[in-house]
């Protein structure tokens, strides 16, 4: 079982172990049921290093970006030491190499998520740019004047956005799912009172909030959807790296997630969609390798996926992703998930008996992701964020890229802290230390 022991931010870790040597002890430690947090640290060589003034490095912004073990860098390394050649265009065995790297992750992936179909995985820079592939490629052709379009008050940006700009264009009507401020939990009956009134041909929402925590009820909003004839895209990107996902059984038509939050590299992310779907829409970029013929009078496109993955592709940073993927299922998803609730449990506990502090979303880590948000009365979050950073404790503070949410909290900004696999109790303990210096420095009661 994950949690670790306390006290691991008292010391550096020991150096990372071989990557061979790491993962052969990650299977043991998956036939065993679980994994040790502190075992994990040591494929992580950023975790061994010091910062102001010596102090350990605690990381927790992982919602954020995620730190990368070294079977990632190394896999990274050695496609450019020994590999490197474009994709799909020669048949040299530098070209046959690179080619083979690059759709051996495509299928790794594809398992990962349990797509039904390897072509229904399409390499995108994140979730950002899947998200606004599906707005220019399915949207304009789907949606029209007097459309509804809906999404929820906790989204990310980019997950708002892009259907702001597709509204406009096309003389639809964006509509959000409240979010109770308290709870944190989205009012779900008012969006089955939306897809009632008719109209609705997307709804867009976020599987984890990247702010609150919140695990959505995927399978009551895609089942509602469905029942209406409203497509569904899923915002996967808080929630692919910390816990399984089969986008087979979520049924949803669109499902976006970015390689960096799952331990991969930046860069990099995934679209999968239904194959009917993707062969319906139009090429979202033009350009090399996502045509078939190209003539004066015009072109003609690619199989899939391809006729969306134009130019030279991301293949370092694929391979880096395919890389993560193993990685985390030497883990074990399921071992994954069970660690972070255990930590996020333990964490609540702990943040909520701060001094003058407020916290933010669901308080049952069985209903939220590794994430926690919260604030100091009078305090700002940034005066926060830089008092724990003096500790060696990395934590986010602003408005998470969520402004809609941040008006809904009644607030400008927050902290906020983020858990993964190679996080402890100890990671906690120096947070909490370094919060109740926040409050003793500005006597909070």
């Amino acid at each position: 079982m994950g949690g670790g022991g306390d006290g691991i931010a008292a010391a550096a870790p020991p150096p990372p172990a071989p990557a061979a040597s790491g993962l052969l002890a990650r299977q043991e430690m998956r036939r065993a049921g679980g994994f040790s947090a502190e075992e994990v640290r040591r494929d992580f060589p950023v975790l061994g290093r010091t910062v102001r003034g010596g102090k350990p490095l605690v990381y927790l912004d992982n919602a954020s970006t995620t730190q990368k073990p070294s079977a990632v860098i190394d896999a990274v390394s050695d496609y450019y030491r020994n590999s490197n050649a474009n994709t799909h265009r020669a048949v040299y065995a530098l070209a046959e190499e690179s080619t083979e790297a690059y759709e051996s992750a495509r299928e790794r992936i594809a398992r990962f998520v349990n797509a039904p179909r390897r072509e229904e995985i399409v390499f995108v820079r994140g979730t950002t740019e899947a998200i606004n592939l599906v707005a220019h490629s399915w949207g304009r052709a789907n949606v029209g004047k007097g459309d509804v379009i809906v999404t929820t008050e906790y989204e990310h940006h980019s997950n708002i956005v892009p259907w702001q700009l597709l509204a406009e264009e096309k003389g639809a009507r964006l509509e959000y799912v409240d979010v109770d401020a308290g709870s944190g939990e989205l009012d779900l009956g008012q969006l089955e009172r939306y897809l009632a009134g008719g109209g609705v041909k997307l709804v867009a929402f976020s599987l984890v909030s990247n702010v609150l925590g919140t695990i959505t009820d995927a399978a009551r909003i895609v089942r509602a959807c469905g029942e209406a004839g409203a497509a569904t895209l899923v915002d996967g990107a808080q929630a692919v790296p910390h816990m399984r996902v089969d986008v087979r059984a979520l049924g949803c038509d669109f499902f976006a997630f970015s390689g960096h939050k799952m331990l991969g590299p930046t860069g990099v992310g995934v679209l999968w969609a239904k194959k009917e779907a993707l062969e319906s829409m139009a090429p979202f970029h033009g350009g090399g390798d996502m045509i078939r013929e190209v003539r004066k009078s015009g072109s003609t496109w690619n199989d899939l996926p391809y006729k969306f993955e134009a130019g030279t592709p991301s293949i370092a940073d694929v391979v880096g992703l395919g890389a993560a993927v193993d990685y985390l299922e030497g883990l074990g998803m399921d071992n994954v998930r069970r660690h972070e609730e255990e930590l996020t449990r333990y964490a609540l506990e702990k943040i909520s008996a701060v001094r003058g502090i407020a916290v933010y979303g669901p308080r049952d880590a069985s209903r939220t992701g590794g994430v926690i948000s919260f604030n100091f009365a009078d305090v700002h979050p940034h005066d926060v964020a830089q008092i724990v950073d003096g500790e060696g404790v990395a934590i986010r503070s602003g408005h998470h890229c969520a402004q809609i949410l941040m008006e809904r909290l009644d607030v400008a900004a927050t902290n906020r802290a983020s858990f993964y696999v190679y996080n402890t109790r100890g990671d906690v303990d120096a947070l909490v230390r370094a919060l109740d210096r926040v409050a003793e420095l500005f006597k909070l009661e």
